[in-house]
Protein backbone atom coordinates (compact mmCIF):
# COMPACT_ATOMS: atom_id res chain seq x y z
CA UNK A 1 0.00 0.00 0.00
CA UNK A 2 3.01 2.25 0.54
CA UNK A 3 3.60 2.02 -3.21
CA UNK A 4 0.05 3.26 -3.86
CA UNK A 5 0.42 6.19 -1.46
CA UNK A 6 3.66 7.21 -3.21
CA UNK A 7 1.87 6.93 -6.56
CA UNK A 8 -0.91 9.30 -5.44
CA UNK A 9 1.58 11.69 -3.82
CA UNK A 10 3.40 12.09 -7.13
CA UNK A 11 0.12 12.85 -8.92
CA UNK A 12 -0.92 15.44 -6.35
CA UNK A 13 2.45 17.17 -6.65
CA UNK A 14 2.37 17.39 -10.45
CA UNK A 15 -1.24 18.61 -10.54
CA UNK A 16 -0.18 21.55 -8.37
CA UNK A 17 2.58 22.60 -10.78
CA UNK A 18 0.45 25.17 -12.71
CA UNK A 19 0.14 27.27 -9.57
CA UNK A 20 3.93 27.38 -9.21
CA UNK A 21 4.65 28.06 -12.87
CA UNK A 22 2.16 30.88 -13.24
CA UNK A 23 2.46 32.49 -9.81
CA UNK A 24 3.80 35.95 -10.52
CA UNK A 25 4.11 38.99 -8.30
CA UNK A 26 2.56 42.28 -9.31
CA UNK A 27 4.89 45.06 -10.35
CA UNK A 28 5.54 47.57 -7.59
CA UNK A 29 5.22 50.52 -9.98
CA UNK A 30 1.76 50.69 -11.62
CA UNK A 31 1.67 50.83 -15.40
CA UNK A 32 -0.98 52.77 -17.27
CA UNK A 33 -1.29 50.36 -20.21
CA UNK A 34 -0.41 46.84 -21.27
CA UNK A 35 0.07 45.91 -24.93
CA UNK A 36 -0.75 42.28 -25.71
CA UNK A 37 -0.04 41.10 -29.28
CA UNK A 38 -2.43 38.67 -30.99
CA UNK A 39 -0.54 37.59 -34.09
CA UNK A 40 -0.75 34.46 -36.22
CA UNK A 41 -3.20 31.62 -35.76
CA UNK A 42 -5.66 31.80 -32.87
CA UNK A 43 -5.16 28.61 -30.89
CA UNK A 44 -5.09 27.27 -27.35
CA UNK A 45 -1.61 28.54 -26.61
CA UNK A 46 -2.70 32.03 -27.70
CA UNK A 47 -5.61 31.83 -25.26
CA UNK A 48 -3.23 30.93 -22.40
CA UNK A 49 -0.95 33.83 -23.29
CA UNK A 50 -3.82 36.32 -23.37
CA UNK A 51 -5.23 35.09 -20.07
CA UNK A 52 -1.81 35.48 -18.45
CA UNK A 53 -1.46 38.96 -19.94
CA UNK A 54 -4.85 40.08 -18.62
CA UNK A 55 -4.02 38.70 -15.17
CA UNK A 56 -0.67 40.54 -15.18
CA UNK A 57 -2.39 43.79 -16.17
CA UNK A 58 -5.00 43.41 -13.42
CA UNK A 59 -2.36 42.71 -10.78
CA UNK A 60 -0.35 45.73 -11.93
CA UNK A 61 -3.37 48.02 -11.71
CA UNK A 62 -3.31 48.91 -15.42
CA UNK A 63 -6.13 51.08 -16.70
CA UNK A 64 -5.94 50.06 -20.37
CA UNK A 65 -5.09 46.90 -22.30
CA UNK A 66 -4.34 47.31 -26.00
CA UNK A 67 -4.62 44.13 -28.06
CA UNK A 68 -2.57 44.38 -31.25
CA UNK A 69 -4.52 42.06 -33.55
CA UNK A 70 -2.97 40.78 -36.77
CA UNK A 71 -4.48 37.44 -37.74
CA UNK A 72 -6.40 35.53 -40.40
CA UNK A 73 -8.28 33.65 -37.66
CA UNK A 74 -8.05 30.22 -36.07
CA UNK A 75 -9.91 27.94 -33.68
CA UNK A 76 -13.49 28.94 -32.90
CA UNK A 77 -13.41 27.55 -29.36
CA UNK A 78 -10.19 29.41 -28.53
CA UNK A 79 -11.58 32.65 -29.99
CA UNK A 80 -14.75 32.33 -27.90
CA UNK A 81 -12.68 31.70 -24.78
CA UNK A 82 -10.57 34.78 -25.54
CA UNK A 83 -13.68 36.96 -25.95
CA UNK A 84 -14.87 35.71 -22.55
CA UNK A 85 -11.53 36.57 -20.97
CA UNK A 86 -11.56 40.07 -22.46
CA UNK A 87 -15.19 40.59 -21.45
CA UNK A 88 -14.43 39.56 -17.87
CA UNK A 89 -11.81 42.32 -17.54
CA UNK A 90 -14.58 44.81 -16.71
CA UNK A 91 -12.37 47.05 -14.56
CA UNK A 92 -9.92 47.73 -17.41
CA UNK A 93 -10.62 49.49 -20.67
CA UNK A 94 -9.86 47.12 -23.56
CA UNK A 95 -8.80 48.38 -26.98
CA UNK A 96 -8.35 46.44 -30.21
CA UNK A 97 -5.72 47.95 -32.52
CA UNK A 98 -5.11 46.53 -35.98
CA UNK A 99 -1.58 47.61 -36.96
CA UNK A 100 0.02 47.88 -40.38
CA UNK A 101 3.64 47.11 -41.08
CA UNK A 102 6.05 45.06 -43.17
CA UNK A 103 6.14 42.29 -40.53
CA UNK A 104 2.36 41.80 -40.40
CA UNK A 105 -0.63 41.17 -42.64
CA UNK A 106 -2.72 44.18 -41.60
CA UNK A 107 -5.92 42.17 -41.18
CA UNK A 108 -8.24 41.10 -38.40
CA UNK A 109 -10.37 38.46 -40.06
CA UNK A 110 -12.51 35.59 -38.86
CA UNK A 111 -11.67 34.90 -35.18
CA UNK A 112 -9.71 38.16 -35.15
CA UNK A 113 -12.88 40.13 -35.88
CA UNK A 114 -14.71 38.28 -33.11
CA UNK A 115 -11.97 39.18 -30.64
CA UNK A 116 -11.91 42.81 -31.84
CA UNK A 117 -15.65 43.19 -31.21
CA UNK A 118 -15.17 41.94 -27.64
CA UNK A 119 -13.07 45.04 -26.86
CA UNK A 120 -14.66 48.26 -25.67
CA UNK A 121 -12.94 50.30 -28.44
CA UNK A 122 -11.45 49.55 -31.86
CA UNK A 123 -8.72 51.51 -33.62
CA UNK A 124 -7.12 50.66 -36.96
CA UNK A 125 -4.11 51.68 -38.98
CA UNK A 126 -4.47 52.90 -42.55
CA UNK A 127 -4.47 50.05 -45.06
CA UNK A 128 -5.89 47.44 -42.68
CA UNK A 129 -9.20 45.58 -42.82
CA UNK A 130 -11.57 43.57 -40.66
CA UNK A 131 -14.36 41.05 -41.32
CA UNK A 132 -15.08 37.65 -42.90
CA UNK A 133 -15.90 36.17 -39.49
CA UNK A 134 -17.97 33.18 -40.63
CA UNK A 135 -16.64 29.93 -39.13
CA UNK A 136 -15.17 27.50 -41.66
CA UNK A 137 -14.09 23.86 -41.50
CA UNK A 138 -11.18 22.08 -43.14
CA UNK A 139 -12.48 19.18 -45.26
CA UNK A 140 -11.01 16.82 -47.85
CA UNK A 141 -12.30 19.17 -50.55
CA UNK A 142 -10.77 22.24 -48.89
CA UNK A 143 -12.20 24.99 -46.67
CA UNK A 144 -15.99 24.96 -46.37
CA UNK A 145 -18.42 27.18 -44.48
CA UNK A 146 -19.55 25.56 -41.25
CA UNK A 147 -23.09 24.33 -40.67
CA UNK A 148 -25.93 26.73 -39.92
CA UNK A 149 -25.89 25.63 -36.29
CA UNK A 150 -22.26 26.74 -35.84
CA UNK A 151 -22.77 29.92 -37.87
CA UNK A 152 -25.78 30.73 -35.68
CA UNK A 153 -23.73 30.37 -32.50
CA UNK A 154 -20.96 32.69 -33.74
CA UNK A 155 -23.51 35.13 -35.23
CA UNK A 156 -25.29 35.39 -31.88
CA UNK A 157 -21.98 35.95 -30.08
CA UNK A 158 -20.91 38.68 -32.54
CA UNK A 159 -24.29 40.43 -32.19
CA UNK A 160 -24.09 40.19 -28.41
CA UNK A 161 -20.58 41.70 -28.36
CA UNK A 162 -21.68 44.50 -30.71
CA UNK A 163 -24.63 45.37 -28.46
CA UNK A 164 -22.47 45.28 -25.32
CA UNK A 165 -19.75 47.58 -26.70
CA UNK A 166 -21.95 49.89 -28.78
CA UNK A 167 -21.00 48.77 -32.28
CA UNK A 168 -23.54 48.61 -35.16
CA UNK A 169 -25.22 45.22 -34.81
CA UNK A 170 -25.89 44.94 -38.55
CA UNK A 171 -22.17 45.09 -39.36
CA UNK A 172 -21.42 42.34 -36.87
CA UNK A 173 -24.13 40.14 -38.41
CA UNK A 174 -22.99 40.79 -42.00
CA UNK A 175 -19.43 39.78 -41.11
CA UNK A 176 -20.62 36.34 -39.98
CA UNK A 177 -23.71 35.53 -42.07
CA UNK A 178 -23.61 35.81 -45.85
CA UNK A 179 -27.43 35.82 -45.95
CA UNK A 180 -27.46 39.27 -44.31
CA UNK A 181 -27.88 42.22 -46.67
CA UNK A 182 -26.67 45.53 -45.25
CA UNK A 183 -27.46 49.12 -46.37
CA UNK A 184 -26.47 52.66 -45.53
CA UNK A 185 -29.35 54.59 -43.99
CA UNK A 186 -29.52 58.38 -43.50
CA UNK A 187 -31.91 59.35 -40.71
CA UNK A 188 -32.36 63.14 -40.65
CA UNK A 189 -29.06 63.32 -42.49
CA UNK A 190 -27.18 61.20 -39.97
CA UNK A 191 -25.51 58.07 -41.30
CA UNK A 192 -26.29 54.65 -39.82
CA UNK A 193 -26.59 51.09 -41.12
CA UNK A 194 -29.46 48.61 -41.26
CA UNK A 195 -30.03 45.09 -42.51
CA UNK A 196 -32.76 44.23 -44.99
CA UNK A 197 -34.77 42.82 -42.08
CA UNK A 198 -34.36 45.97 -39.99
CA UNK A 199 -35.03 48.49 -42.79
CA UNK A 200 -38.87 48.17 -43.07
CA UNK A 201 -39.35 48.66 -39.32
CA UNK A 202 -36.91 51.57 -39.32
CA UNK A 203 -38.79 53.26 -42.18
CA UNK A 204 -42.15 52.73 -40.42
CA UNK A 205 -40.93 54.34 -37.19
CA UNK A 206 -39.44 57.24 -39.16
CA UNK A 207 -42.81 57.93 -40.85
CA UNK A 208 -44.65 57.77 -37.53
CA UNK A 209 -42.23 60.24 -35.91
CA UNK A 210 -42.02 62.52 -38.94
CA UNK A 211 -38.30 61.87 -39.44
CA UNK A 212 -36.63 62.03 -42.80
CA UNK A 213 -35.11 58.70 -43.83
CA UNK A 214 -33.17 57.84 -46.97
CA UNK A 215 -31.74 54.50 -48.04
CA UNK A 216 -28.14 54.76 -49.20
CA UNK A 217 -25.81 52.36 -50.98
CA UNK A 218 -25.60 48.65 -50.34
CA UNK A 219 -22.72 47.87 -47.99
CA UNK A 220 -22.93 44.08 -48.22
CA UNK A 221 -24.99 42.07 -50.70
CA UNK A 222 -26.66 38.76 -49.95
CA UNK A 223 -24.31 35.85 -50.54
CA UNK A 224 -21.20 37.85 -49.55
CA UNK A 225 -19.39 38.15 -46.23
CA UNK A 226 -18.69 41.69 -45.12
CA UNK A 227 -15.10 42.93 -44.85
CA UNK A 228 -14.42 46.62 -44.21
CA UNK A 229 -11.34 48.78 -44.60
CA UNK A 230 -10.06 51.01 -41.80
CA UNK A 231 -11.75 54.03 -43.39
CA UNK A 232 -15.08 52.22 -43.76
CA UNK A 233 -14.91 50.95 -40.18
CA UNK A 234 -14.50 54.55 -38.98
CA UNK A 235 -17.21 55.83 -41.34
CA UNK A 236 -19.80 53.39 -39.98
CA UNK A 237 -18.98 54.01 -36.34
CA UNK A 238 -17.14 50.80 -35.55
CA UNK A 239 -13.59 52.12 -35.37
CA UNK A 240 -12.94 55.07 -33.06
CA UNK A 241 -10.07 56.35 -35.16
CA UNK A 242 -7.33 55.63 -37.70
CA UNK A 243 -3.66 55.92 -36.75
CA UNK A 244 -0.44 55.07 -38.55
CA UNK A 245 1.09 53.19 -35.64
CA UNK A 246 0.77 52.28 -31.96
CA UNK A 247 2.88 55.25 -30.85
CA UNK A 248 0.39 57.65 -32.43
CA UNK A 249 -2.49 55.88 -30.68
CA UNK A 250 -0.72 56.05 -27.31
CA UNK A 251 -0.14 59.77 -27.81
CA UNK A 252 -3.86 60.39 -28.43
CA UNK A 253 -4.76 58.27 -25.42
CA UNK A 254 -2.27 60.34 -23.40
CA UNK A 255 -0.33 57.27 -22.26
CA UNK A 256 3.44 57.77 -21.80
CA UNK A 257 5.53 55.03 -23.36
CA UNK A 258 7.42 54.80 -20.07
CA UNK A 259 4.21 53.53 -18.45
CA UNK A 260 3.46 51.01 -21.19
CA UNK A 261 4.33 47.32 -20.89
CA UNK A 262 4.53 45.24 -24.07
CA UNK A 263 4.14 41.52 -23.47
CA UNK A 264 5.31 38.64 -25.61
CA UNK A 265 4.91 34.89 -25.46
CA UNK A 266 7.57 33.38 -23.20
CA UNK A 267 8.79 29.87 -22.41
CA UNK A 268 5.69 28.63 -20.51
CA UNK A 269 3.44 29.68 -23.41
CA UNK A 270 5.67 27.87 -25.90
CA UNK A 271 5.71 24.78 -23.68
CA UNK A 272 1.91 24.80 -23.58
CA UNK A 273 1.79 24.99 -27.38
CA UNK A 274 4.02 21.91 -27.63
CA UNK A 275 2.55 19.65 -24.93
CA UNK A 276 -1.06 20.32 -25.90
CA UNK A 277 -0.48 19.52 -29.56
CA UNK A 278 -2.30 16.51 -31.00
CA UNK A 279 0.82 14.47 -31.73
CA UNK A 280 2.50 15.10 -28.36
CA UNK A 281 -0.72 14.34 -26.46
CA UNK A 282 -1.17 11.02 -28.27
CA UNK A 283 2.46 10.09 -27.55
CA UNK A 284 2.09 11.00 -23.87
CA UNK A 285 -1.08 8.90 -23.56
CA UNK A 286 0.67 5.96 -25.19
CA UNK A 287 3.78 6.31 -23.01
CA UNK A 288 1.70 6.70 -19.86
CA UNK A 289 -0.43 3.60 -20.48
CA UNK A 290 2.56 1.43 -21.49
CA UNK A 291 4.51 2.54 -18.42
CA UNK A 292 1.46 1.86 -16.27
CA UNK A 293 1.23 -1.68 -17.67
CA UNK A 294 4.91 -2.30 -16.96
CA UNK A 295 4.49 -0.98 -13.42
CA UNK A 296 1.56 -3.32 -12.77
CA UNK A 297 3.48 -6.34 -14.02
CA UNK A 298 6.69 -5.57 -12.11
CA UNK A 299 7.45 -5.90 -8.39
CA UNK A 300 7.73 -2.84 -6.18
CA UNK A 301 7.52 0.77 -7.35
CA UNK A 302 10.08 1.78 -9.92
CA UNK A 303 10.89 3.62 -13.11
CA UNK A 304 7.76 2.58 -15.11
CA UNK A 305 5.44 3.96 -12.43
CA UNK A 306 7.34 7.24 -12.30
CA UNK A 307 7.23 7.57 -16.09
CA UNK A 308 3.48 6.90 -16.08
CA UNK A 309 2.88 9.57 -13.46
CA UNK A 310 5.02 12.12 -15.30
CA UNK A 311 3.33 11.42 -18.66
CA UNK A 312 -0.19 11.84 -17.28
CA UNK A 313 0.83 14.81 -15.14
CA UNK A 314 2.29 16.61 -18.17
CA UNK A 315 -0.98 16.14 -20.05
CA UNK A 316 -2.97 17.58 -17.17
CA UNK A 317 -0.42 20.33 -16.63
CA UNK A 318 -0.88 21.55 -20.21
CA UNK A 319 -4.67 21.35 -19.92
CA UNK A 320 -4.56 23.18 -16.58
CA UNK A 321 -2.60 26.01 -18.20
CA UNK A 322 -5.22 26.08 -20.96
CA UNK A 323 -7.94 26.45 -18.35
CA UNK A 324 -9.84 23.34 -19.49
CA UNK A 325 -9.26 21.28 -16.33
CA UNK A 326 -11.90 21.59 -13.63
CA UNK A 327 -12.93 19.65 -10.58
CA UNK A 328 -14.71 17.00 -12.68
CA UNK A 329 -11.62 16.07 -14.71
CA UNK A 330 -9.40 15.95 -11.62
CA UNK A 331 -11.98 13.90 -9.73
CA UNK A 332 -12.28 11.37 -12.56
CA UNK A 333 -8.52 11.12 -12.91
CA UNK A 334 -7.89 10.68 -9.19
CA UNK A 335 -10.78 8.22 -8.85
CA UNK A 336 -9.41 6.19 -11.77
CA UNK A 337 -5.96 6.24 -10.20
CA UNK A 338 -7.34 5.11 -6.84
CA UNK A 339 -9.19 2.23 -8.52
CA UNK A 340 -5.96 1.15 -10.19
CA UNK A 341 -4.07 1.35 -6.89
CA UNK A 342 -6.79 -0.73 -5.21
CA UNK A 343 -6.65 -3.24 -8.06
CA UNK A 344 -2.87 -3.50 -7.91
CA UNK A 345 -2.39 -3.73 -4.16
CA UNK A 346 -5.59 -5.05 -2.64
CA UNK A 347 -7.39 -7.19 -5.21
CA UNK A 348 -5.68 -10.22 -6.77
CA UNK A 349 -5.62 -10.37 -10.56
CA UNK A 350 -6.78 -7.62 -12.89
CA UNK A 351 -10.51 -7.23 -13.50
CA UNK A 352 -13.46 -4.86 -13.34
CA UNK A 353 -11.89 -2.44 -10.86
CA UNK A 354 -8.73 -2.00 -12.91
CA UNK A 355 -10.64 -1.67 -16.20
CA UNK A 356 -12.96 0.92 -14.62
CA UNK A 357 -9.91 2.86 -13.47
CA UNK A 358 -8.44 2.93 -16.98
CA UNK A 359 -11.80 4.01 -18.47
CA UNK A 360 -12.08 6.88 -15.97
CA UNK A 361 -8.51 7.99 -16.68
CA UNK A 362 -9.10 7.97 -20.45
CA UNK A 363 -12.40 9.86 -19.99
CA UNK A 364 -10.66 12.47 -17.85
CA UNK A 365 -7.98 12.90 -20.52
CA UNK A 366 -10.64 13.56 -23.18
CA UNK A 367 -12.54 16.04 -21.00
CA UNK A 368 -9.33 17.80 -19.98
CA UNK A 369 -8.88 18.98 -23.58
CA UNK A 370 -12.23 20.84 -23.71
CA UNK A 371 -14.15 23.27 -21.51
CA UNK A 372 -17.50 21.47 -21.81
CA UNK A 373 -18.76 18.05 -20.77
CA UNK A 374 -21.53 17.46 -23.30
CA UNK A 375 -21.38 19.32 -26.65
CA UNK A 376 -24.20 21.64 -27.66
CA UNK A 377 -22.91 23.13 -30.92
CA UNK A 378 -21.46 21.58 -34.07
CA UNK A 379 -17.99 22.98 -33.37
CA UNK A 380 -18.12 21.35 -29.93
CA UNK A 381 -19.04 18.00 -31.47
CA UNK A 382 -16.14 18.39 -33.88
CA UNK A 383 -13.80 19.20 -31.01
CA UNK A 384 -15.05 16.22 -28.98
CA UNK A 385 -14.48 13.90 -31.95
CA UNK A 386 -10.96 15.25 -32.39
CA UNK A 387 -10.17 14.80 -28.70
CA UNK A 388 -11.49 11.23 -28.71
CA UNK A 389 -9.38 10.53 -31.78
CA UNK A 390 -6.24 11.98 -30.15
CA UNK A 391 -6.65 10.04 -26.90
CA UNK A 392 -7.90 6.95 -28.76
CA UNK A 393 -4.84 6.86 -31.00
CA UNK A 394 -2.65 7.01 -27.92
CA UNK A 395 -4.63 4.17 -26.32
CA UNK A 396 -4.46 1.96 -29.43
CA UNK A 397 -0.78 2.77 -29.82
CA UNK A 398 -0.16 1.66 -26.24
CA UNK A 399 -1.86 -1.70 -26.93
CA UNK A 400 0.34 -2.27 -29.98
CA UNK A 401 3.47 -1.23 -28.11
CA UNK A 402 2.60 -3.47 -25.16
CA UNK A 403 2.18 -6.42 -27.53
CA UNK A 404 5.55 -5.68 -29.11
CA UNK A 405 7.25 -5.34 -25.72
CA UNK A 406 5.63 -8.57 -24.51
CA UNK A 407 7.03 -10.40 -27.49
CA UNK A 408 10.50 -8.86 -27.19
CA UNK A 409 10.81 -9.05 -23.39
CA UNK A 410 12.53 -12.46 -23.28
CA UNK A 411 15.29 -11.10 -25.50
CA UNK A 412 15.76 -7.80 -23.71
CA UNK A 413 18.14 -8.08 -20.72
CA UNK A 414 16.90 -4.79 -19.24
CA UNK A 415 13.48 -6.36 -18.68
CA UNK A 416 14.66 -9.71 -17.31
CA UNK A 417 13.43 -8.89 -13.84
CA UNK A 418 9.85 -8.69 -15.14
CA UNK A 419 9.72 -12.23 -16.52
CA UNK A 420 10.49 -15.59 -14.95
CA UNK A 421 12.77 -17.28 -17.45
CA UNK A 422 14.10 -20.16 -15.34
CA UNK A 423 12.31 -23.52 -15.11
CA UNK A 424 11.28 -24.98 -11.75
CA UNK A 425 12.77 -28.44 -12.28
CA UNK A 426 13.74 -31.26 -9.97
CA UNK A 427 17.39 -30.24 -10.20
CA UNK A 428 16.51 -27.01 -8.38
CA UNK A 429 14.57 -28.93 -5.72
CA UNK A 430 11.06 -28.34 -7.06
CA UNK A 431 8.73 -31.35 -6.84
CA UNK A 432 5.08 -32.11 -7.45
CA UNK A 433 2.89 -34.11 -5.07
CA UNK A 434 2.44 -37.70 -6.15
CA UNK A 435 -1.07 -39.00 -6.78
CA UNK A 436 -0.90 -41.16 -3.64
CA UNK A 437 0.16 -38.19 -1.48
CA UNK A 438 -2.57 -36.04 -2.99
CA UNK A 439 -5.27 -38.62 -2.16
CA UNK A 440 -3.93 -38.92 1.36
CA UNK A 441 -4.43 -35.17 2.05
CA UNK A 442 -7.99 -34.98 0.69
CA UNK A 443 -10.44 -34.60 3.59
CA UNK A 444 -7.72 -34.02 6.19
CA UNK A 445 -8.26 -31.28 8.76
CA UNK A 446 -5.84 -28.82 10.22
CA UNK A 447 -5.38 -25.24 11.39
CA UNK A 448 -4.47 -22.04 9.54
CA UNK A 449 -1.07 -20.85 10.68
CA UNK A 450 -1.33 -17.51 8.85
CA UNK A 451 -4.28 -15.58 7.54
CA UNK A 452 -5.50 -17.09 4.25
CA UNK A 453 -6.18 -14.18 1.83
CA UNK A 454 -6.87 -16.48 0.02
CA UNK A 455 -3.47 -18.19 0.20
CA UNK A 456 -1.22 -18.73 3.18
CA UNK A 457 0.17 -21.50 5.39
CA UNK A 458 -1.64 -24.20 7.37
CA UNK A 459 -0.64 -27.07 9.63
CA UNK A 460 -1.95 -30.43 8.39
CA UNK A 461 -0.81 -33.75 9.91
CA UNK A 462 1.94 -31.82 11.75
CA UNK A 463 3.30 -30.51 8.42
CA UNK A 464 3.32 -26.78 7.48
CA UNK A 465 1.95 -26.54 3.94
CA UNK A 466 1.11 -23.71 1.54
CA UNK A 467 -2.65 -23.77 0.94
CA UNK A 468 -5.35 -21.55 -0.52
CA UNK A 469 -9.08 -21.18 -0.05
CA UNK A 470 -11.72 -21.25 -2.76
CA UNK A 471 -12.15 -17.48 -2.39
CA UNK A 472 -12.99 -16.82 1.24
CA UNK A 473 -10.63 -15.10 3.67
CA UNK A 474 -9.78 -17.05 6.84
CA UNK A 475 -8.07 -15.70 9.92
CA UNK A 476 -5.00 -17.34 11.49
CA UNK A 477 -5.94 -20.12 13.94
CA UNK A 478 -9.11 -21.06 12.08
CA UNK A 479 -9.85 -24.78 11.66
CA UNK A 480 -9.70 -25.86 8.03
CA UNK A 481 -10.44 -28.91 5.87
CA UNK A 482 -8.77 -29.97 2.62
CA UNK A 483 -11.41 -30.13 -0.13
CA UNK A 484 -9.23 -30.37 -3.26
CA UNK A 485 -5.66 -31.38 -4.13
CA UNK A 486 -4.16 -30.90 -7.57
CA UNK A 487 -0.39 -31.44 -7.69
CA UNK A 488 1.09 -28.95 -5.25
CA UNK A 489 -2.15 -26.94 -5.11
CA UNK A 490 -4.05 -27.61 -1.90
CA UNK A 491 -7.51 -26.00 -1.56
CA UNK A 492 -9.09 -25.72 1.89
CA UNK A 493 -12.21 -24.32 3.50
CA UNK A 494 -13.10 -23.21 6.97
CA UNK A 495 -14.81 -25.61 9.32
Amino acid sequence: MRKGILFLAYITFFLRLPMFLYAQEADEAPNAAYVIPIRGEIDRAMMVFIRRGIQDAERAGAKIIIFEIDTFGGRVDSALQITTLIGSADKIKTIAFIPAGPAGTGVSWSAGALISFSCSSIYMASGTSMGAAAPVLQTAEGMETASEKMVSAVRAQMASLAEKNGYPKGIALAMVDMDVELFEVFLNGELSVATSDELPDLERRAREQGDEIEKGKTISREGKLLTLTAGEMERYGVSSGTFNNLEALLEVLEIPESQTVSLSADLPDKIVAVITGSLVTSLLVMIGLVALYLEITSPGFGVPGTIAIIAFAVIFLGSALLGTVGSLELLLFLLGTILLVVEIFLIPGFGFTGISGIVLIVLSLVLSRQDFVWPEFDWQWDLLGKNILIVGLGFLGSIVLIAVIFKLFPRAPVFNRLILTSAEGQQEGFTVQSIEASKGLLGEKGKAVTALRPSGKAEINEDILVVETDGEFLEAGRDIEVIEVSGNRIVVRGC
